[in-house]
């Protein structure tokens, strides 16, 4: 799996159930695109009545007092942590984006998503993103214009991405983004990969070998400078967070951007497009092209990012088992996602191996 057309590919997979001993093909069905906080989507007139209406007049005062214009006409998305409103100022179209978990990790991620909005209204990057009308870090409040477009994950078409319309798009933003280079200062780097990868190994969520063999890679990649030691990342370029509208794609939730190692953002679109192999083929077939430090640096990033979905989607498990009404066709699709992200695992460990073994 680790030639020189793709350090990770994968054919489609299918589920049986019982899977048989043997060379029975596994395959996967289509699942439907996750939204943001990793609750569903809600979409609806505003309703200020029981409960969710006392919080949410809660968030209009909070986004009254950094943008008295704002108009609110719907809600776009309500999850436990956030709630995103559609609205108007003026003539003008925005929406409105409001943190409701104060806690200090997510406070932070505001914070870091107000400085990036910031940063871009006098240092343009070279893709489209949202421009910031007002924000407030202490209330974690923003408003930005709203962009046409749809994100990609609404768009797909068989379970798979159409590579002329969808995904080349996307993949080209993206490397337009990872080329530019910002003036130094205005970003940070959000990913401390030694300390990430020792803590996945306390949690046991890395081997002994799965960790020598990712700081052998990781040690080459920073030893050799140049492009793949250092890039800038939009951090969370998931299909939820590229919308694809007439005059180019539009990236936004901007929180995590800053410098990683070549390949986190193509890292994370591989991570998330499991429904689309031809995607993914394509997107290792973009890590390679870059050289070998850049297809390491690549999958360092690759092995982090599916073992931190891993850890995400256990949590996500014990609190469906240990709900007080569990719902069995939420758990039944959690264990199924659990089993498919130790899948990609175990393939992306074999690439990191098989990397090792060529140096």
């Amino acid at each position: 799996m680790y030639h020189a057309t793709s350090p990770v590919t994968a054919t489609p997979r299918t589920w049986s159930s019982p899977r048989p001993s043997g060379s029975a093909v596994v395959t996967r069905p289509r699942r439907p695109g996750p939204s943001a906080g990793g609750a569903p989507a809600v979409s609806g007139r505003l309703d200020l009545s029981g409960p969710q209406g006392v919080q949410l007049r809660s968030v209009l005062n909070s986004v009254h007092r950094v943008c008295p214009d704002f108009h609110p006409t719907q809600v776009l998305r309500r999850s436990g942590r956030t709630v995103l409103l559609a609205g108007n100022i003026g003539r003008r179209h925005a929406v409105a984006k409001c943190l409701l978990d104060h806690s200090p990790a997510w406070a932070e991620r505001y914070r870091q998503e107000v400085t990036a909005y910031r940063a871009f209204v006098r240092h343009r990057p070279p893709v489209r993103v949202p421009q910031l009308i007002a924000a407030d870090p202490e209330t974690c409040t923003i408003v930005v214009e709203r962009m046409l477009g749809r994100p990609v994950n609404q768009l797909r078409q068989g379970g798979d991405l159409n590579q002329q319309s969808q995904l080349r798009p996307m993949l080209s933003a993206v490397g337009r983004l990872n080329s530019w280079e910002p003036p130094t200062g205005l970003f940070e780097r959000p990913l401390d990969y030694g300390k990430r990868l020792l803590r996945f190994h306390e949690l046991g969520l890395l081997t002994d070998r799965d960790l020598d063999d990712l700081h052998k890679l990781l040690y080459s990649v920073l030893s050799s400078g140049g492009r793949a030691a250092r890039e800038f990342c939009h951090g969370d370029a998931r299909p939820d967070n590229v919308l694809l509208a007439p005059n180019g794609p539009v990236l936004v939730d901007w929180e995590h951007a800053g410098w990683y190692l070549a390949g986190y953002d193509l890292a994370t679109l591989w991570a998330a497009l499991g429904d689309s192999p031809q995607a993914r083929r394509s997107i290792s077939q973009t890590a390679q092209r870059g050289g070998a430090a850049v297809r390491d640096a690549f999958l360092v990033n690759l092995m982090l990012v599916l073992t931190r979905d891993v850890r995400h989607c256990e949590t996500a498990v014990r609190r469906a088992m240990r709900a007080t009404t569990p719902d069995p066709s939420a758990g039944e699709e959690l264990r199924l996602r659990l089993r498919r992200l130790h899948e990609d695992c175990a393939m992306a460990r074999r690439a990191v191996r098989a990397a090792v073994s060529t140096r």
